[in-house]
């Protein structure tokens, strides 16, 4: 009973770290109509980014990932204007090729310039708490926190200012959106800013979980993709309900399968899912096109 809780507790923390990118991917695709493949190398970009702030003399590493997921909003704000805008008209299968193409650009970068060694933020050693075998660790609690701050201002912007219903709008038809007169553009580049901060505070809530390494996003895009399809294709709701229950399967199904296939288990269970709701958790059939 004891290691069942405690693997739950990785799996919701986990999950709630992988709901980042899950979420990020599900606003392209729910507004764009393409899976954004790059997403997985934003996190990595964000995760390094803060690295090298760090070890360039910010002190905070609070303050270093701010300034990282700036300059990553910065990179997927323009990657949208200069290659995905272009793209828009053209079939889903172009944007994906190009965010596969951006993805490869931006790991053999971060290659060139950091190299393949393994690095690790700079954090204070901190034992974990322990309540009868249950152990959590302070670390962890501040990771599942960050990360539901984050998803706490996601869902206001969605859902509670006129940027949400404005991109909702935009989402269901852009010509009447622009009919409306939505400036479609700017609206746009705000999501891809946005995108681009979440992605890259995904990547340093994994890389402080873990190590950080040019293919630490790539690792995970598949499983934030999976979470995606898993909650609804289009629904941000169903991507975090996704992700993390994609996330306690993979950590519960460890003392059965073992650590290298959990993975294999995550995707039966998205079968599985599928098989039964097509549309995914909290998809509509109109949502996937």
């Amino acid at each position: 009973m004891t290691e069942f809780l405690n693997l739950l507790i990785n799996g919701v923390i986990e999950g709630l770290v992988v709901a980042l990118p899950a979420l990020a991917m599900t606003l392209v695709m729910g507004v764009n109509r393409f899976p954004n493949a790059a997403t997985g190398d934003f996190m990595t970009a964000g995760a390094y980014a803060t690295i090298g702030l760090q070890l360039a003399g910010v002190p905070s590493l609070v303050l270093a990932a701010l300034i990282g997921a700036l300059a990553i909003a910065a990179t997927s704000a323009a990657s949208y204007f200069l290659i995905f805008r272009k793209l828009a008209r053209q079939p889903m299968v172009a944007s994906l090729l190009a965010a596969i193409g951006l993805g490869f650009l931006i790991r053999s970068l971060i290659s060139l310039f950091a190299g393949h060694d393994q690095r690790t933020f700079q954090l204070p050693l901190m034992r974990a708490w322990n309540f009868n075998g249950v152990r959590i660790l302070p670390t962890d609690l501040a990771i599942a926190g960050v990360a539901l701050a984050c998803l706490a201002v996601v869902f206001i912007l969605l859902y509670k200012t006129s940027f949400g219903r404005q991109l909702r709008a935009v989402a269901d038809s852009p010509d009447l959106a622009r009919a409306s007169g939505i400036r479609a553009r700017g609206l746009l580049i705000s999501l891809w800013l946005l995108v681009g901060a979440l992605s890259s505070v995904g990547g340093v809530l994994l890389g402080m979980k873990a190590v950080v390494m040019p293919d630490l996003g790539w690792e995970h895009l598949i499983p934030a993709f999976a979470a995606m399809v898993l909650g609804g294709i289009g629904s941000p709701v169903g991507a975090v309900v996704g992700a993390v229950l994609l996330c306690v399967a993979q950590e519960l199904s460890v003392p059965f399968l073992g650590a290298s296939y959990k993975l294999v288990l995550a995707f039966g269970v998205l079968a599985i899912a599928l098989l039964i709701r097509p549309a995914g958790l909290f998809g509509r059939i109109e949502l996937v096109r």
